[in-house]
Formats: structure tokens, sequence, C-alpha cells
């Protein structure tokens, strides 16, 4: 997260003076860089595709439940918690059904 933010801003600040901030080495940061990507953040990269296209075909309704058990069906193997976590680090929510609201009497004498 640290080094996600000095790569950020490394146009406006030079890196040592990001890294002396983030209390953060300089030679530290620059093996984070050329670090390849871990495979479980390239496989939850993916997995966002997927959970993407399963929320906008369902009209942007169906939530982590919904969206996982569409996912099972094409044949994807994941878990319910990552695919709620994906869909909460992306910033996508399904959407609630509105509560009954009753608005008149069905007694005959009121």
């Amino acid at each position: 997260m640290r080094f996600a933010f000095i790569a950020e801003e490394k146009t406006q600040w030079p890196v040592a003076v990001l890294c002396r901030a983030m209390k953060v080495s300089p030679s530290g940061f620059y093996a984070w860089k050329r670090r390849p990507e871990a495979a479980h953040s390239a496989t939850d990269r993916r997995l966002g595709v997927l959970v993407q296209e399963a929320h906008q075909r369902s009209r942007e309704t169906y939530g982590s439940p919904r969206v996982h058990a569409e996912l099972r069906a094409q044949g994807v193997r994941v878990s319910r918690k990552r695919v709620a976590r994906v869909m909460r680090e992306l910033g996508i929510r399904g959407r609630s059904r509105r509560r009954f609201v009753r608005t008149t009497e069905s007694k005959a004498g009121a």
C-alpha cells in the first residue's frame, strides 16, 4: 500500500522524500517495483472482470451470493467470500428490494 502511494506520487515529489515520509527504504521501493505480480492478485484481477460482467448482466441487481452462483454455473471455482471481497474492492453492490409498505387500512369500519 505504501509503495503504491509512492509510485503514484513520484511525479510530484522525489522518491527519496516520499520513502522517508512513508518510512520505507528507496531500495525496498525499487525492489517492489521490479517484483512480478503475485498469482493471487492476478487471479483476483481476472475474477474482477468476470464479476463485473455477471453483475452487469443482472442489470446491476445481483449481490455476492447470486454473482457467486452465476460464476459457479459457468464453471468458475471460487468461494463466495472471495467474490464478496472482489466486489467490495471494485465498489460493486447489489440492489436491495424495496420494503413493502401498506398504504390502506383493510378493516371495514376504518
